[in-house]
């Protein structure tokens, strides 16, 4: 598992972008990455080894493209179907992450509406990475990256794997997957923030246990943590993946629910 080469790719300088757009959206994006090189400026990383996913769930298409027409190319979504509408819609050269709950039943139309999906990020079970893994190989498309997602809260109302079972599937990925390429494990904080920190370094953890369980340095294995209300946090605490949605995009816009 060879990262370093491929992380800079998936970056966008804030001068670059500053240049290209002024939508509001790619204003906001400039923002962020500058707060992304402070971030980690702070804590002695190299900025260019952050990566930023747009997660532009419930977000239309022409403010995803206003966000690429500013030269960024990484984006999440967390529902199958919301990422099937739009991908297609959008240019190939587009890194996907899909960063939600994964059913088994959801991989085929996942996998088969999105070729450019690049990471699925919420592996929790050996069942979904095994589905993966299969459906992977039977389209014959290049190996998926995936994340192993730790439930580092321990919060019911959040999926992910408990931080003792995390080593079990990264290895089972490893060993039993060849269709899918492990890279790292990913979690969710706290919603009020208080308890971000140990979340953080719970995954941290998790991390140094695994990697003496596969027999790889750190470096090799990546930590996608951090939100809109936590990423620099997250990337003073060792995070390579954040995930920044209502910051860049603005607040999501849910469907009102019928009152009938």
């Amino acid at each position: 598992m060879d990262r370093e080469q491929e992380l800079p790719e998936n970056r966008a300088s804030p001068t670059d972008t500053m240049a290209v757009s002024s939508s509001a959206a790619a204003e906001a994006l400039v923002s962020v990455l500058d707060r992304v090189h402070r971030a980690a400026e702070r804590s002695s990383r190299v900025p260019d080894k952050i990566r930023l996913v747009a997660v532009s769930k419930t977000k239309p298409v022409s403010l995803v493209r206003q966000v690429y027409e500013a030269g960024h190319r990484c984006f999440g979504e967390n529902y199958v179907q919301e990422l099937v509408e739009k991908a297609p819609q959008l240019p190939e050269d587009i890194e996907w992450h899909f960063i939600g709950n994964l059913q088994s039943n959801k991989v085929k139309p996942l996998l088969s509406g999105v070729p450019n999906l690049a990471y699925v990020e919420s592996v929790d079970d050996k069942k979904i990475a095994n589905r993966l893994d299969s459906f992977v190989a039977s389209i014959g498309r290049k190996p998926l990256k995936v994340f192993v997602q730790v439930n580092t809260s321990g919060e019911e109302s959040k999926f992910g794997v408990e931080p003792s079972g995390c080593t079990e599937i990264a290895k089972h990925v490893c060993l039993n997957c060849p269709n899918l390429e492990f890279c790292g494990l990913m979690t969710i904080g706290m919603l009020d923030y208080t308890s971000t920190p140990e979340n953080f370094k719970t995954l941290a953890t998790c991390r140094t246990e695994v990697c003496k369980a596969l027999g790889i340095p750190e470096e090799k294995c990546e930590l996608s943590m951090g939100m809109s209300g936590d990423f620099e946090q997250a990337i003073e605490m060792g995070s390579t993946n954040i995930r920044v949605g209502s910051t860049i995009f603005g607040a999501r816009e849910y469907p009102k629910k019928s009152s009938s």
